[in-house]
């Protein structure tokens, strides 16, 4: 799929399925993301459409804090971080819970923040339900790749989320050269129902 419309938030628009999942493939391994359009659909439809334009791909897994959270969503080009930066989405209602797993955007304390970011949650922070922090998803198999990720920055990234805009991986790689990233990020069927297996009974032995 051609990235052309990721220089156009608005051409972005594609209803997600009701259910859809997603591979990472990261420099630590591979996990996959469960989305639940019914959980948070305005948040659902953004991370799909991001996705299926291969948005994430190269993207810094930026912020590693154990037991709290993994968050990432900056574009590696920043061509494409600075026309995201406020691309923002409506608020989802809170449906479930953040605790270890779940994946919710960021935002700031402003209604409607939400743009491209979003953060996996390591830890059990239910505080944040009642903040507005509405779910959309859950992993479901590579928490510890997740968990094994680089935390050695701790938040110093966290507060050069504007360098990383307007710079991309290449201020990254230069200044912090040991963050893992996203090598791709793609949505991927579902395994198929195995089929219902009819045994035929044998038949009885004829009595001589």
């Amino acid at each position: 799929m051609s990235t052309g419309s990721l220089l156009n938030p608005a051409s972005l628009h594609a209803t997600a399925p009701a259910v859809f999942h997603v591979r990472f493939h990261t420099t630590k391994g591979d996990f996959t993301m469960e989305v639940v359009r019914a959980w948070a659909p305005n948040g659902a439809d953004r991370f799909y459409n991001l996705v299926e334009h291969h948005f994430y791909d190269d993207a810094a897994l930026f912020r590693v804090i154990p037991k709290f959270v993994v968050q990432f969503g900056i574009p590696a080009n920043p061509r494409y971080g600075k026309i995201w930066a406020n691309a923002n989405i409506k608020d989802d209602p809170v449906k479930e819970s953040n605790l270890p797993g779940y994946v919710s955007y960021a935002q700031t304390s402003q209604p409607n923040s939400r743009n491209t970011q979003v953060f996996i949650n390591l830890g059990n922070n239910a505080r944040l339900d009642g903040m507005n922090f509405a779910p959309f998803g859950k992993v479901t198999e590579g928490m510890p790749v997740i968990e094994s990720l680089y935390s050695g920055y701790g938040e110093q990234l966290t507060g050069l989320q504007d360098r990383i805009t307007n710079e991309g991986n290449a201020f990254i790689d230069k200044n912090f050269p040991k963050v893992d990233k996203i090598i791709t990020a793609r949505v991927v069927p579902a395994a198929p129902a195995h089929p219902a297996v009819h045994h035929t009974p044998p038949h009885p032995a004829s009595s001589q």
